[in-house]
């Protein structure tokens, strides 16, 4: 699959979907649906457990999001690091989902999703969320029973590395197992565990040490890991590499026993064409002038969350809380922890609505809500420690710091936390754009506390500029995926090619 033609397949209008309505009926004509669509319109038992599995990796994730901010104090006091260090030591997460970003579509594609049995292809026994989850284990270990910063380094490195390419390979693994109806709501899941898995963390944080908290993070992947014994492949990657029959009981298994699978295994045999067709194109091919605004949507979207602050205001809420007033726990009753674990569990909200209106609503005009909540979140985050500087209303400058940290997480999980994972999952280009995200992430991550000590009103005020200049980019560039498959997505890359 071509990673470098990414978002060309989002060019797709809606006259053209209209054209395929004789392959896949969308509803609103008189009368039942084709027989065949049948087999693509609801969600077995089989696809909901498929997905429930891949998305304990989400939660797993989740965990490594938020493990630095309740573990600060604490690896800061029992191994003497400095700052500096533990700032590293936060950004080495990135640094490794760097590296697991650009290997994770070549992982994915040459090795599977989940796994193939050995009885059917012995080089392809493990799949590429098998590899990550156990990357993921042997970093939370290695930072349970570390001793020096070192040590804690390359833990968050191979956790990094291993949620690197999970962030590619869940959401496609979910979108390709998913019918096209459901493919929103389902993949949209993938952010509402994350949350749960960030809220989690706070929480437990704040009563066990950092070393019993890694050994908590590593629970999540091994209960992946067993999952995957008892998960299909994805049907698309089977019919990829040409394993024929078994793509074929792939389908039937997570569409029913008695299901009509012909009409979507066509489709899905006609996009593997598609598919060989573009891998014929190199991958400097997408910096041409035809793929610019393409190009344009998949970076955009990713490098605007980013530097609107998200792994900033996820690493170090404790320090941001603390910061507001260092008194906060005896004036007005609000502490860190207790601020943390309010952070979390306020994610939830948004994730939910979000899964249950992203196929309704559509994804531009979630991301365009949760651009305009995000930037007020931010706004309200720098007027408090605006206040604190100029010694106005000081009393009140925690629980305003506290309201902007809160409205910014609720608002970036309500869309712009997971939206933009959806549209790179149903394009062939996610690995390059993952790439540039975690990249992204690390700028943000390691410049954080030099930023904050310049302005720390400052620099949340520039988060919020950035989130406006992206509510214009999406207002004039970004388009409409709902209602589409994957195939259809995909149709007008070929036609470009042409």
């Amino acid at each position: 699959m071509n990673e470098g033609l990414a978002a060309s397949s989002l060019l797709l209008t809606e006259t053209e979907i209209k054209d395929n309505s004789s392959r896949d009926f969308e509803g609103g004509g008189c009368g039942p649906p084709p027989a065949s669509s049948y087999s693509s319109s609801s969600a077995t038992a089989v696809t909901v457990f498929s997905t429930l599995v891949a998305l304990s990796s989400s939660f797993a994730y989740g965990v490594a999001l938020g493990y630095s901010s309740p573990a600060e104090s604490g690896i800061m006091n029992d191994l003497g690091l400095s700052m500096a260090e533990f700032t590293f030591f936060g950004s080495t997460l990135t640094i490794g989902g760097v590296v697991g970003a650009i290997a994770s579509g070549m992982i994915a594609d040459s090795m599977g999703r989940r796994a193939v049995s050995p009885s059917v292809c012995l080089q392809r026994t493990l799949g590429a969320m098998w590899v990550s989850e156990t990357f993921c284990t042997i970093g939370w270990l290695t930072i349970a029973f570390s001793k020096g910063a070192w040590q804690l380094d390359i833990g968050r490195l191979l956790i990094g590395f291993g949620v690197g390419v999970l962030c590619y390979v869940v959401p496609v693994y979910i979108a390709e197992i998913t019918p096209k109806n459901l493919r929103g709501q389902f993949t949209g899941l993938v952010e509402f565990f994350v949350s749960c898995g960030v809220m989690l963390t706070y929480f437990i944080g704040s009563i066990v040490s950092w070393r019993i908290l890694a050994l908590v993070g590593a629970t999540p992947c091994l209960v992946h890991l067993i999952g995957l014994f008892f998960v299909p492949e994805s049907p698309r990657w089977l019919a990829k590499v040409g394993l024929e029959i078994e793509f074929e009981a792939s389908l039937q298994f997570l569409r029913g026993e008695n299901a009509d699978i012909s009409h979507e295994a066509a489709n899905i045999k006609d996009y593997i064409k598609s598919v060989e067709q573009l891998s014929k194109a190199g991958f400097l091919d997408i910096f041409q002038l035809k793929y610019a605004h393409c190009l344009l949507v998949g970076v955009g979207l990713m490098l605007l969350r980013e530097f609107g602050g998200l792994k900033a205001f996820t690493f170090y809420t404790s320090f941001i809380l603390d910061s507001a007033d260092t008194n906060v726990s005896v004036e007005t009753g609000f502490s860190s922890k207790i601020g943390s674990v309010a952070y979390g569990l306020v994610q939830i909200p948004g994730c939910a609505v979000c899964v249950l209106l992203l196929d309704k609503c559509g994804r531009r005009l979630v991301l365009m809500v949760s651009t305009a909540g995000s930037c007020f979140g931010c706004f309200l985050t720098g007027l408090s420690f605006f206040l604190k500087d100029l010694h106005w209303w000081e009393e009140a400058t925690p629980i305003l710091a506290l309201t902007g940290l809160m409205v910014f997480i609720s608002f970036l999980t309500f869309g712009m936390a997971g939206v933009p994972w959806i549209i790179v999952s149903e394009g062939p280009a996610g690995s390059l754009v993952s790439s540039l995200d975690w990249f992204s992430s690390w700028v943000v991550a390691y410049t954080f506390n030099p930023l904050f000590e310049w302005s720390s009103a400052g620099i949340f005020f520039m988060y919020a500029s950035i989130w406006v200049l992206g509510l214009v980019f999406i207002t004039k560039l970004v388009p409409e995926t709902k209602g589409r498959t994957l195939e259809e997505i995909q149709a007008s890359i070929t036609q470009l090619l042409q």
